[in-house]
């Protein structure tokens, strides 16, 4: 590894870390800032058990618990936050590994999990870093990262460089269109104010082709995509065949 800190990554916004980083201490409550993510939770953590839980383990071990359905599967989550996916993840069995460059978010993280009682590997770092170590994970996951990156095509590289053969890599961010700009900018964050004011650039978002020629540029095969669509009357997000705002893609890389 070299001297470089975690803000130095090729692929880190330094902005974008310092913004969230300024969120760290409100991440887990619910009535706050971060109330979307935990209501948009859910749906993220279903797509993946189903993604996840019938595909072949590196051990071929049968999965003992049902009430863990990923037990034994290692899984790194870039950009973590303080935790909210990872947790939700180790306690369905996964070994989570959670990177992220901000530095409160890791701490707010760490506390959380421990007074959780859940073992997850906190590193505030970034893919970079771990590319370097050449680490490799039975999936990685970058779940509303790609639109804060400053390179979305060597940041996607780099992060599906720590997939194993075998292994998946799940990146769920939102569409660039005037759909996204008008529910997910001006609906999200100027008129029902999800969000604080600023906290997406509608430049940065990501389109689904982007994506996909990134992840097959990564040496990874589209698997699965879907989008995910806000139901404003019984406040829930479910997946959906509309992909112009929110949507995943996952992709695996062959044996």
């Amino acid at each position: 590894m070299t001297g470089e800190t975690p803000q130095d990554g090729a692929s880190v916004n330094p902005e974008e870390v310092a913004r969230f980083d300024r969120l760290a201490a409100t991440w887990w409550d619910l009535k706050g800032p971060m109330k979307p993510l935990h209501r948009f939770n859910p749906v993220r953590v279903d797509y993946l058990k189903q993604l996840l839980v019938d595909r072949p383990r590196r051990d071929s071990r049968p999965t003992a618990n049902p009430g863990r359905p990923l037990d034994g599967l290692e899984i790194l989550d870039i950009g973590c936050g303080a935790g909210v996916l990872s947790e939700a993840l180790a306690r369905l069995g996964a070994e989570v590994t959670g990177v992220d460059p901000a530095p409160t978010n890791i701490e707010v993280a760490r506390h959380h999990a421990e007074q959780s009682g859940l073992r997850i590997d906190y590193l505030e770092t970034t893919a970079e870093a771990l590319a370097e170590k050449n680490l490799r994970y039975d999936v990685v996951l970058a779940m509303e990262v790609v639109e804060h990156v400053r390179d979305v095509k060597a940041f996607v590289a780099t992060a599906a460089s720590l997939v194993r053969p075998g292994g998946v890599m799940v990146a769920a961010t939102l569409n660039r269109t005037l759909k996204s700009y008008a529910l997910a900018i001006v609906g999200a964050e100027y008129i029902l104010r999800w969000l604080p004011r600023g906290t997406h650039d509608w430049q940065h978002f990501v389109t689904p082709r982007e994506l996909r020629l990134a992840l097959r540029s990564g040496g990874l095969k589209i698997l699965d995509e879907t989008g995910v669509v806000y139901h404003p009357l019984t406040d829930t997000w479910t997946r959906s065949a509309d992909m112009d705002v929110n949507y995943i893609i996952a992709a695996e890389r062959k044996v």
